[in-house]
């Protein structure tokens, strides 16, 4: 009998963007198939990014340039759960100085609040999204505001941002400054916080959906929190070595080295024993020996030095073949 493939276990698919799907304005190699072949077989896909910067119609039609089909609809973002934050706990009509692009202001607008640039003493709130245009006097009116007492609600706080160039500055490391300026800390919408992911899976209908995405600390994180499985993909900021050490919480249930670990057999891309390797735990130094795949190693290794209680770890080699896999993980 054959093994079912991965997505045969799921209902939906909530996709991370940057670093997952595309890296700036180029298609991860094999995203647009692995898409396409799910949405075929009636699973339904949310596009649930932590970028702040656009309005889901301009995500879209990216995707759509991209090669992706993608409705509007389809696409969740954290501008969206920041002004639904926001409008949970703000009267009606109340002043919220923007720091991000005018597609979050206008998402804040559309929940019933009123925007501005500046800070004045009505100001209630401050919500904060990547914009490539942030600089130090935009951060000056939302440290004033901040430190008067208004509520903050941060976007996501990744603190890079994976684009076709490398990893840039994300609106975390904008957080980060604004966080040293006033001590205060921010009420989180985006990934890893609940209220993005819980809006997407609302918005899919979904009853078991896989989380997808490319970082520990926001996408698996996030499906940890949300008590969702997640698949992590080697194709934007987590690296293997990384992944070896995460602590409970932000470690995957799946490990893949792009979307196409969707359409393989279940045992393919699962955290686990693998047969081709053999790992042997002594204190913290873990030693293998055996041949195969690499990403099948790191499986196998991760399955044994969770067990053990995880953390910081030394792999050594036992033959050529696993000297050969670590070197390709850049582990060890």
């Amino acid at each position: 009998m054959t093994e079912p493939d991965l997505l045969a276990a799921y209902d939906a698919l909530l996709l991370d963007l940057d670093g997952t799907v595309y890296r700036g304005g180029e298609a991860v190699p094999g995203a647009v198939e692995a898409i396409k072949a799910s949405r075929d077989r009636g699973v339904g896909i949310r596009y649930v990014t932590n970028n702040a910067s656009r309005k889901p119609a301009s995500v879209a039609a990216h995707l759509n340039e991209l090669g992706f089909q993608a409705a509007d609809e389809e696409v969740s973002t954290s501008s969206q759960a920041g002004a639904a934050v926001l409008a949970e706990r703000l009267d009606q009509g109340a002043l919220v100085l923007i720091l991000g692009t005018q597609a979050l202001a206008d998402e804040v607008t559309a929940v019933g609040l009123t925007t501005t640039r500046e800070f004045t003493p009505e100001v209630a709130a401050v919500v904060q999204g990547h914009s490539p245009d942030t600089g130090w006097r935009e951060l000056c009116e939302a440290a004033l505001a901040i430190r008067n007492g208004a509520l903050w609600v941060a976007c996501n706080v990744d603190a890079t941002l994976p684009t076709e160039r490398g990893l840039m500055p994300g609106n975390g490391s904008m957080v980060a400054a604004l966080r040293a300026a006033t001590d205060v800390e921010p009420v989180v919408a985006g990934k890893p916080a609940r209220p993005l992911m819980d809006q997407a899976i609302r918005s899919a209908g979904a009853r078991k959906p896989l989380v997808v995405g490319d970082r520990l600390d926001t996408d698996i994180a996030g499906a940890s929190a949300a008590e969702l499985d997640a698949l992590l993909v080697l194709t934007g900021v987590a690296t293997p070595a990384q992944v070896l050490e995460a602590p409970a919480g932000l470690r995957p249930r799946y490990v893949s080295a792009d979307l196409s670990g969707l359409l393989v057999p279940v045992s393919e891309v699962e955290i686990g024993k693998q047969p081709d390797w053999d790992v042997q735990v002594d204190g913290d130094t873990l030693t293998v020996s055996g041949s195969g795949d690499a990403l099948a190693l790191l499986r196998g290794l991760c399955a044994a030095w969770w067990q053990a209680g995880g953390g910081p770890v030394t792999v050594h080699a036992g033959d050529e073949a696993s000297m050969t896999a670590l070197a390709e993980l850049n582990i060890g």
